[in-house]
């Protein structure tokens, strides 16, 4: 290769010039960063065009400080007097976008494991570190801000090489902020980051690894070429669905979408065919010539395993044929969500949605009302449960409505997570007293140096999701990692705690929950509602009961009219025939009265206050 820069217009980049890599780090690290000073050094951004965290595109990325989505982007690169195609794919750092780290991890051959030299290892980096390695990635280990007066580079240079197996002088120690040592990392990557391998005469396989939807053009969708070579106004097919298109673009990102004469070997791009439907083009499906095309399938991804549940229902009945729309297209941005049509007595016509965690549920309803435009209710979120009954039938329980009611129940499976806690030493006693208060047992506890321990627990998954990552930071001054995984199932004592409107089941309020913990919650939500329901002409009794058994009351009273306002003196015989007159009307109207709960008090009941606060940015559960 003889030209400066790679352009858009050129032949293929042969695949020895040719690098695939990404940034995988714990949230906060600074992986958005580097991923700005690459940008910058590489001139595919132009100094008046450039901003922070430039890959981060949704307005909810920007807000919150977090990435969701992996973006990939195009760098030309010259390395001793040769010029190289870089391709960057920056990842997400929380545990609830793990999957498009998988993802991410399938189109490269090298990742940069990013580590904040003020902090050191935590949970999340050990999790991306075993996903790269389990893919065969080459690791390049690197400390980032450096620059920081608290930074302490030699030790946690000597913690990544122990871990890594390598020497403590193979880390390389940048500062994303001032860009110190971000060109001798590119010229590595390089160097160490082997190329792609492929065949570029064999019939064309590309992996999709991502797509978006455009209203203008589409389904836009990302792949990694492994064989052959794409070009555009050919027919290519979608060997999962046998469905065909023509292309009418081809392009690459750099850093925004530029058209181009084809994708080779090795290369990362776009195609755009004009489907409108987003169901033909699958994430994890591969692409191959419509004539004398592939005939074996590359592998693909494992499908996603929703861990959280949660019912989405317009606050306007109207707007259910829009919410459905919305899902679809969403679910081709985001690959891990999973929907199904159900209904509520209470709430009318929704959709039961799968999703990877609370942070996921909390972005996914922010993206639905958003860019969509739509008013949604979440109902409170829960696990999938497997109940075995006494005469051999099993139930997949995901919702609290679906909850067996005739014949007894043999026993309850629940979810287990496997828990990794990395935190300072000191932090022990507190850490062991929550874990233990929720359930949990202990796997294990290693010293990853004199003052950090890492904690290994299995613990129901009933018990993450809500507020134990709020109460782990609170009890750890914020100093605290948590990773988890999915680890099977396991024998509970669980119970479905019904919430009775004048002795009449609200089905959005119930819940499924540890028998230890019904009273508490039966408790909590009769006195949340008994503020929350407007008081009516009668006296409304809120309860909370297990099957046939009271547990909880609350009682809202009756707005009482003062009808002896008039009766100035006279025989108090007239008045009490008045008092009574009123309390038989009251009596009669409870027999025959509704009570209507607003839809505020059902948005006010099931927010609750553990799931909005894990939203920041350092606060990631991974």
């Amino acid at each position: 290769m003889t030209q400066t820069r790679p352009s858009a217009d050129t032949t293929f980049t042969p695949p020895e010039f040719i690098r695939n890599f990404c940034i995988i780090a714990h949230i906060d690290h600074g992986k958005s960063t580097l991923a700005d000073r690459m940008l910058q050094l590489t001139g595919v951004v132009e100094a008046r065009s450039m901003r922070d965290q430039y890959l981060d595109r949704m307005d909810i990325e920007r807000e919150r400080g977090i990435t969701i989505k992996a973006q990939n982007v195009r760098l030309p690169w010259r390395v001793d007097g040769q010029d190289h195609v870089l391709h960057l794919i920056d990842t997400p750092g929380h545990v609830d976008f793990t999957y498009e780290v998988s993802r991410a991890l399938e189109a490269c051959e090298g990742a940069i494991l990013l580590v904040d030299a003020a902090q050191g290892i935590e949970a999340q980096t050990l999790a991306n570190l075993y996903l790269a390695l389990d893919k065969d990635l080459h690791i390049i280990p690197v400390l980032n801000k450096i620059d920081l007066p608290a930074a302490e580079p030699d030790k946690y240079a000597a913690e990544l090489a122990n871990i890594i197996g390598c020497d403590p002088s193979d880390v390389l120690r940048v500062s994303a902020k001032t860009g110190e040592g971000v060109t001798e990392l590119l010229d590595q990557v390089v160097r160490q980051v082997p190329p792609p391998e492929g065949d570029a005469d064999a019939p064309a396989r590309a992996l999709i690894f991502d797509s978006v939807y455009d209203t203008y053009r589409g389904v836009v969708t990302y792949i990694r070429v492994f064989d052959g070579k794409i070009m555009p106004r050919e027919r290519i097919r979608m060997m999962s669905t046998n469905a065909t298109h023509e292309l009418l673009e081809v392009g690459i990102i750099s850093p925004e979408p530029k058209p181009s004469k084809g994708l080779g070997v090795g290369e990362v791009g776009y195609l755009i065919t004009g489907v409108k439907d987003v169901r033909q083009s699958k994430v994890g499906d591969t692409v191959t010539w419509e004539r004398r095309g592939a005939t074996t399938a590359l592998a693909g991804y494992r499908e996603p395993q929703p861990m959280v549940f949660s019912g989405l229902y317009p606050v306007d009945g109207s707007d259910y044929p829009d919410l459905r729309e919305a899902l679809d297209k969403l679910r081709l941005n985001d690959a891990a969500l999973s929907y199904e049509p159900e209904t509520s007595v209470a709430l009318g016509f929704g959709f039961r949605c799968g999703f990877l965690g609370l942070l996921h549920l909390e972005i996914t309803r922010d993206r639905l009302e958003r860019e969509f435009g739509l008013d949604l209710i979440a109902t409170a979120p829960n696990v999938v449960y497997q109940v075995y009954m006494e005469d051999g039938t099993e139930h997949v329980v995901t919702n609290p409505s679906d909850w067996p009611t005739g014949g007894k129940i043999a026993e309850v499976h629940e979810p287990v997570s496997k828990v990794t806690v990395i935190a300072p030493s000191e932090f022990i006693g507190a850490i062991m007293e929550l874990c233990q208060s929720k359930r949990g047992q202990l796997l294990g506890m290693d010293y990853l140096s004199e003052e950090r321990v890492e904690l290994r627990y299995q613990l129901p998954l009933a018990e993450i999701i809500f507020d134990f990552f709020d109460s782990l930071k609170s009890r750890t001054r914020g100093y605290a990692s948590l990773d988890y995984e999915e680890a099977g199932e396991q024998v509970a004592d669980l119970v479905k705690v019904d919430i009775l409107l004048q002795g009449e089941a609200v089905d959005a309020f119930s819940a499924i929950v540890h028998k230890d913990a019904a009273y508490a919650y039966g408790n909590k939500m009769a006195t949340r509602l008994r503020e929350l329901i407007p008081r009516q002409q009668f006296e409304v009794p809120i309860q909370a009961a297990i099957g046939s058994r009271i547990i909880a009351r609350e009682t809202i009273r009756a707005i009482r009219k003062d009808v002896l306002a008039k009766c100035y003196g006279g025989d108090i015989s007239r008045k009490r025939k008045l008092l009574e007159k009123q309390k038989e009307g009251k009596r009669r109207m409870k027999t025959v009265g509704r009570v209507e709960v607003p839809q505020e008090a059902f948005v006010a009941a099931l927010s609750t206050d553990e799931s909005s606060g894990d939203s920041g940015k350092g606060k990631s559960k991974k």
